[in-house]
């Protein structure tokens, strides 16, 4: 996804919209406006009621990412946004289940939801059927979440029916990393099935057939990462910050320039940071990020002192600390690193690219 703004907060998590929401929502406010509502409404009329019914259909799809973000954090996993984007919308959260049951409530949470909104938008049809506008947005609505609720349900991950399968694998089998498997793999079945379908329509001249094609291409790298990004997160089981952390941080002081760094150090330097003051004392750390980040011309202007995260900034784990956990931590926090502290004074670093590297040369080494 790109860039995204935030709109606000719903029951305290953050709500987001990427700036591809915005080419959905004026497909959808094009397409209700134009070819479904009826042709004898006044124009200003179907415009109106495309917009609103849009707007309303989007809400349902924040409710069904809500579902899972509320039922997730009743049992324990933190949820760092919810934003929605040109495929729907995804809930953000900094760690996985840690059983299956969870995994499974949080799985049918959204479409549970989504037909619930389905049932009701209907009777609202139902009920107001003598209200022709309100009848046919709502028709409409009954219609969409239902779509929303089946397609959500297919068992291939990452969708939610594909957390579904992984869920009951997972309690069948005993082995998340297995059941993550095979889920995924169904995920990629599905995205052919979409790619396949699309080909087709489009060679009968179904031009819809292209959504099925870019949807499908979606699916199969959504599933992919999220395996990789599981299998990465598996390896890291049973390794502390002692395992993970750089103890051997290069020494600069403070006052040297971003230009110096770069000339004498960091071109050449095998590791990923700085820890930056004096010979008895740690002021802070630079990362080779944080170098980047600095712009060109102001590298003479630029001290390590002024680009560096300061030690009181940076939190402390201790050596023995569970190195997933210690991940799960700096994402749900956005923090880039962490310093490991024993006694009082400060051991090692862990950033979290690090951690990262760890995991696939851990997973590399498996095989």
């Amino acid at each position: 996804m790109g860039g995204s703004i935030q709109i606000g907060k719903i029951f305290g998590i953050p709500f987001r919209i990427d700036y591809t929401w915005f080419l959905i929502f004026i497909f959808f406010a094009l397409m209700l406006s134009m070819y479904t509502f009826p042709e004898e409404w006044p124009t200003a009329a179907r415009w109106g009621i495309g917009v609103t019914t849009s707007i309303i259909f989007f809400a349902s799809v924040l409710a069904h990412e809500l579902s899972h973000s509320l039922v997730g954090r009743r049992y324990g996993i933190p949820v760092k946004s919810i934003t929605l984007f040109l495929f729907g919308g995804v809930a953000h959260i900094s760690k996985e289940a840690s059983d299956p049951e969870t995994e499974l409530k949080m799985a049918l949470a959204g479409p549970l939801c989504s037909l619930t909104l389905c049932g009701l938008f209907f009777c609202i049809s139902y009920l107001s059927r003598d209200v022709e506008y309100l009848a046919e947005m709502a028709w409409w609505l009954g219609m969409i979440n239902g779509i929303l609720a089946v397609f959500n349900m297919i068992p291939g991950f990452p969708l939610d029916g594909g957390r579904v399968l992984r869920a009951v694998l997972w309690r069948v089998k005993g082995n998340y990393l297995s059941a993550s498997r095979i889920a995924t793999n169904a995920g990629y079945f599905v995205s052919y099935v979409f790619i396949g379908g699309g080909i087709v329509m489009l060679i009968f001249g179904y031009l819809d057939g292209l959504w099925f094609i870019i949807l499908g291409f979606f699916l199969n790298n959504a599933a992919r990462t999220t395996f990789r990004q599981t299998v990465l997160r598996e390896a890291l089981k049973g390794y502390t910050a002692q395992d993970v952390m750089t103890a051997d941080f290069p020494r600069i002081v403070g006052g040297t320039t971003i230009r110096e760094l770069v000339q004498k150090m960091a071109l050449t330097a095998s590791s990923p940071g700085f820890t930056v003051g004096d010979a008895d004392r740690v002021d802070g750390v630079l990362t080779l990020e944080q170098v980047k980040r600095v712009p060109r011309k102001y590298w003479e202007a630029t001290t390590a002192a002024q680009a560096m995260t300061p030690v009181d900034k940076i939190k402390g784990v201790r050596p023995t600390d569970d190195a997933l956990q210690i991940l799960e931590g700096m994402e749900q926090d956005n923090m880039e690193l962490v310093a490991v502290v024993s006694s009082g004074k400060v051991v090692g670093i862990i950033p979290r690219d690090n951690l990262l590297i760890f995991a696939q040369r851990v997973q590399d080494l498996q095989g």
